[in-house]
């Protein structure tokens, strides 16, 4: 239930949640859990925490609800096609290549300060529309099928593609990745793969870190959202690279 507060709280901000999430229900877990019942586990926190954190954004009015529609429905879509695949692919597969791009937004937003710190649109409104859902889709995706690092990556994609600032990024990304969860979560339900005596006790706990998040991240604004994605993304790295290293 710690861990999954202190989840709550950062993945509100930037996404990043599983990075303490799933850890703590691998060493608290039975040995040989099968690995769809930890991530249904997993999406049930999750769910809690991002649905939480989703609503303070949306009453904020710091992003108008109406261009959170399409990334919410195409991210929805997403992680339905992403869950099916956990069921015959082992989502491990995706280690190494998460690693190396997580390093390539390291590297870039680094490099480039001023990246996210102002909001200034790169294109028309039906363009930025069908752009944000088609991100939302794709990572939605991934989200169903793997998951560590999802809100990170919308975060970041949000800000260099769309030209958005981190905090509006934020509040995209935690209603896209809100209806990713939701509708993995679903998904697995219906299929059994979850534990609730484990889930239930970590879901409140991180609805809690999840409200506190938003309000900090509101209050503290796009440099401090920076700072803690720079912080979050190095973490992810370490974390997935060591695993690797690790076999």
């Amino acid at each position: 239930m710690l861990a999954s507060a202190l989840a709550g709280f950062i993945d509100a901000a930037v996404g990043g949640g599983g990075l303490i999430t799933v850890p703590a229900l691998l060493l608290g877990l039975p040995a040989g859990t099968p690995m769809t019942t930890l991530l249904g586990t997993n999406k049930v926190v999750a769910c809690t925490g991002t649905t939480v954190a989703a609503f303070k954004f949306v009453r904020s009015g710091i992003l108008p609800w109406r261009e959170m529609v399409l990334p919410v429905v195409f991210a929805a879509g997403g992680s339905v096609l992403g869950s099916r695949l956990t069921y015959s692919v082992h989502p491990d597969i995706l280690r190494p290549l998460v690693v190396a791009l997580l390093l390539a937004v390291f590297v870039f937003t680094l490099a480039r300060p001023d990246l996210g710190s102002l909001h200034a649109p790169r294109f028309g409104l039906a363009h930025q529309r069908g752009l944000a859902a088609f991100i939302s889709f794709v990572v939605g995706a991934y989200d169903g099928f793997f998951g560590p690092g999802t809100g990170t990556f919308m975060i970041y994609l949000f800000v260099a593609v769309l030209g958005f600032d981190f905090l509006r990024s934020s509040a995209l990304a935690k209603a896209a990745n809100w209806a990713s969860n939701a509708a993995a979560l679903v998904f697995f339900l219906a299929h059994g793969s979850w534990l609730w005596k484990v889930a239930l006790p970590m879901a409140a706990a991180n609805g809690i870190g999840g409200y506190l998040g938003a309000r900090v991240a509101l209050e503290r604004g796009s440099r401090w959202v920076r700072l803690l994605f720079i912080g979050v993304v190095t973490a992810l790295v370490l974390r997935l690279g060591w695993q690797l290293v690790r076999g």
